[in-house]
């Protein structure tokens, strides 16, 4: 056998990011084969994941982050299974890599990302390494990107709920984007602006109202009258241009913008959030 040093165990150790003891043991049967120690270890970690693939992995972390220019943003999700792993430097440390390399190669979607190829590996199968190193079941669950003039993104303290924000200029003081997406973070409207709504949505509030109405015993012919004035209190609390903006309820966030800039808007949003 040969003689596996302590350093030859560290540097396995910080390349693959397993344990001393499993560092040592797969050096010892690759027999100093760095490469081989690897591979198996590589292995391990896979059959490990394999085997825990059908546990629910509703902890993690959501990141979300900008690219160099300002102009695009992305955001993911990362699961495991458990807080203590998401709370794991390692496990963030995963996540922001995955997320930076996103920005360097603009996946288009969550597919895209997942078949990025990171360290020489698909993204897929290096949280699947991953995965095995610690025993819980890794797994990206979301991904989006917004293009604009401006992009700001907003991590909730914690790490479990993120949000992106466009805007329509650039180089407007950082603290007005920040406000949008922090606005976004707590106030989670449904779209943009009321001709945002999903057809399916707004049928829904239509009907509902409706329903209501109907409850409280007003005349038939009232019920559209009703159903429109408690739509436009929903366009009112849940599209983001229209909701009144939580720093100073008496302006709506479109007012906020435009007091900010003349012309100022937001074009697009993302939030996600993950047990919150």
């Amino acid at each position: 056998m040969s003689n596996i040093s302590a350093a030859d165990v560290a540097k396995l150790r910080r390349v693959t990011g397993a344990g001393m003891m499993d560092c040592k043991k797969a050096l010892e049967e690759a027999t100093g084969d760095f490469e081989k120690a690897q591979e198996l270890i590589r292995k391990r970690g896979q059959a490990i994941a394999n085997k825990r693939a059908d546990r629910e992995a509703t902890e993690g972390v959501v990141l979300a982050k900008t690219s160099a220019d300002g102009k695009t943003g992305m955001l993911i999700s990362l699961n495991c299974e458990t807080d203590f792993v998401a709370k794991n430097t390692d496990f963030i440390a995963l996540g922001y890599m995955i997320l930076d390399e996103a920005l360097k190669a603009s996946p288009a979607d969550l597919d895209a990302l997942k078949n990025m190829v990171v360290e020489g590996k698909k993204v897929t199968d290096l949280v699947l390494e991953k995965s095995g190193i610690t025993g819980e079941k890794f797994e990206l669950s979301y991904f989006a990107t917004i293009s604009a003039a401006a992009v700001q993104a907003y991590i909730h303290p914690g790490n479990k709920l993120a949000t992106l924000v466009g805007f329509s200029k650039a180089g407007i003081d950082q603290q007005v984007y920040k406000d949008v997406a922090m606005q976004v973070a707590a106030m989670s409207p449904v779209s943009l602006d009321k001709e945002d709504v999903p057809e399916k949505i707004l049928a829904q509030e239509l009907e509902i109202a409706r329903e209501q109405a109907r409850r409280e015993g007003k005349p038939e012919e009232m019920l559209e009258k009703i159903a429109q004035g408690k739509l436009n209190k929903f366009f009112k609390e849940s599209t983001l241009m229209n909701q009144e903006f939580i720093k100073e309820s008496k302006l709506t966030v479109r007012q906020y913008l435009e007091n900010a800039d003349k012309g100022l808007k937001a074009t697009g949003f993302a939030r996600y959030t993950l047990n919150v």
